[in-house]
């Protein structure tokens, strides 16, 4: 299990950083990471506790930190 947080938390680190640096998103550099770092933990922990989810945690931490970048801005903006 600690393996894979790890490997979660690096995942969507990469992602955060990446979606910034090719203009998905404008939020900032640290913080598109720690909305996908916080998306991909919560997703996560969900899996672990219901055992909803995909097969694999990497494909687990890329759809949850890109629907944290999705979901987290524009439910802030006007």
């Amino acid at each position: 299990m600690f393996p894979s947080m790890i490997g979660t938390i690096v995942i969507a680190g990469i992602i955060g950083y990446l979606s910034e640096k090719y203009d998905f998103t404008h939020n900032g550099i640290l913080q598109s990471i720690i909305i996908c770092v916080g998306g991909a933990l919560l997703f996560f922990f969900v899996v672990v506790m219901f055992r909803i989810g995909f097969a694999s945690p990497g494909l687990n931490a890329i759809v949850s930190s890109v629907g944290a970048l999705v979901i987290v801005p524009f439910h802030w903006r006007k």
